[in-house]
């Protein structure tokens, strides 16, 4: 075993390709895409050193296109999810007593592979399974995730250099030793970042894993999974399975080895996970550790004296990019009546500029919602809203799913600031504005603050310094991450540590060492040199 005290490479934000026309990387983009569309391939469920195919197959499509096939993947059942425990189970005490630096050489490892030879790979899977631009696969499947993974790297390093004090004759050591048990990382759809991170943060630490992602990002996650492979990731640390979500929860929320769960997505699900796991907490060997980031209803919040430009860009990006299914995308916004005539032209002539349509076509900025199910959820809303009478849609509001899932960027202008568009979650390229009188600035933090059981990401735009200064207090606790003259999206690892409260979740901070001191249980050792020898106690000798 080498000996030393290892200096980890220092990480630095992956530069963001810019996919301009004339482009090494816009021309090398493309062909991935055009040979992934012209390719179908069946994609195994990964469980210790094997590749498992099931006879129960289903069909992997673009969102935008979704007659089209790209593949299929193997569903598997209780007996996958159980054979994945067992391979997580068995590989744990080699993974668990390798030396951090080889840990840590895997996922540099793998950062490097993203960078270089599976960048393009990795983009183009998100752009055709998850309906995402150039851009947008970009600053996620590519960066954002090599972020991860470098910054996961350094943040380790860090928490095993922090070491106890130790007093004359004693040395004081602290280990942080993963859990005892699995891990369960339970991933989204929409950011191909968050799928590869939540399975490979507490692996890092030293823990295996078993992860199931969301079925619509399956055609990326097992990009992934070839990445891991190739760096170097032995059999069995993370095991990739395919089943659906009872499935998943009758096998290891009732397993005594469980450890802890990694999760990204509703807040109904992670409050019934939250609520199983209670039920069934004398099971366990430990206390499982539950990290979840959850729902949100995003707002922008402009003062009077806000400027009326950066404002509108920062609405048109906030709430429209990705078709609004970001965590953090904008769904609500309050503008002061002073800045409403000017800031609606703008934003009417944004969203007349806006090209809809697929991924291939790179001058589209707006493509498709994720599913049917998602789309026909979306659309409810957009329905009951052209037959309300306290609101009135005044951008959008048509959609079709004839050849993909396609729903228009809209906007809807209440005249009831709890109206339920202004209330519930949507996930999905809905914004609802409410003009309120400028000088009722209180009265509008009040409701920003109370009008959601979210609490993810908001923003607040202004030029009035005290305004702004009042309204960062007055709205401490409405989100996780907040944002002073600019979009409530786009928090960048290392940077702004991403995650909120109440209703969105655990506030673990995805992208800082507070998430890694998650997946690992401290031990503490004292070492006495030269140990007494006497029971007695100087004070207790005679005068």
């Amino acid at each position: 075993m080498l000996k030393g005290f290892f200096n980890v490479p220092v990480p630095k934000n992956e530069p963001v390709k810019s996919y301009a026309p004339g482009s090494a990387e816009r021309e090398e983009l493309k062909k991935a895409i055009e040979e992934a569309r012209s390719t179908q391939i069946e994609v195994p469920m990964y469980i210790g050193g094997e590749e498992v195919f099931t006879e129960d197959k289903h069909k992997l499509s673009p969102p935008h296109d979704h007659q089209h096939v790209l593949g299929h993947y193997s569903k598997g059942d209780k007996t996958h999810l159980e054979r994945a425990i067992t391979a997580a189970l068995n590989a744990k005490e080699q993974w668990e007593e390798m030396s951090w630096e080889h840990r840590a050489s895997i996922f540099l490892k793998a950062a490097d592979l993203l960078a270089g030879p599976y960048r393009a790979k990795i983009n183009a899977a998100t752009m055709l399974g998850q309906s995402k631009n150039a851009f947008q696969a970009e600053i996620d499947s590519a960066c954002e995730l090599i972020d991860f993974l470098r910054f996961n790297v350094y943040y380790m390093a860090q928490i095993y250099e922090q070491q106890p004090e130790s007093s004359h004759g004693v040395w004081n050591r602290s280990e942080h030793r993963p859990l005892e048990g699995f891990v369960f990382a339970l991933t989204p759809f929409n950011f191909t970042a968050i799928a590869g991170n939540l399975p490979s943060s507490p692996a890092m630490m030293g823990n295996t894993v078993v992860w199931k992602p969301a079925m619509t990002h399956i055609y990326a996650a097992n990009v992934i999974m070839q990445v891991f492979r190739e760096a170097g990731l032995p059999d069995g640390v993370i095991n990739l399975v395919y089943v659906s979500g009872p499935t998943a929860g009758e096998v290891i929320f009732k397993h005594p080895d469980f450890a802890g769960i990694h999760f990204t997505g509703s807040t109904e699900v992670f409050q019934h996970i939250w609520k199983t796991i209670g039920e069934n907490i004398k099971n366990y060997k430990s206390y499982p550790r539950i990290v979840g980031e959850t729902g949100g209803k995003d707002f922008i919040l402009a003062h009077k004296s806000a400027e009326v430009k950066s404002l509108a860009t920062a609405i048109t990006r906030g709430a429209y990019e990705y078709q609004g299914q970001k965590c953090s995308a904008a769904s609500r916004a309050y503008i002061p009546d002073n800045l409403w005539p000017g800031l609606k032209d703008l934003l009417m002539a944004d969203l007349k500029d806006i090209k809809m349509g697929g991924v291939e076509d790179f001058r589209n900025f707006f493509n498709a919602v994720i599913d049917e199910k998602a789309f026909d959820k979306i659309t409810s809303y957009i329905d009951e809203a052209k037959k309300s009478d306290v609101v009135e849609i005044i951008a959008g509001g048509n959609y079709d799913k004839s050849k993909g899932y396609f729903i228009e960027p809209t906007i809807i202008l209440s005249h009831d600031p709890k109206y339920v568009t202004m209330c519930e979650e949507i996930f999905g390229p809905v914004l609802t504005i409410y003009v309120y009188k400028a000088d009722h600035f209180d009265e509008v933090l009040y409701l920003v603050d109370n009008t959601s059981p979210y609490a993810l990401t908001g923003a607040v735009f202004g030029k009035d310094r005290i305004a702004i200064e009042y309204a960062t207090n007055k709205l401490r606790n409405a989100a996780g991450n907040f944002y002073i003259n600019d979009k409530p999206t786009g928090a960048v690892v290392g940077q702004q540590p991403f995650g909120g409260a109440r209703g969105s979740g655990t506030n673990d901070k995805a992208g800082s060492m507070i998430n890694l001191l998650r997946w690992v249980s401290q031990r503490t050792i004292k070492e006495n040199f030269v140990p007494p020898t006497n029971y007695r106690y100087p004070f207790m000798d005679a005068e």
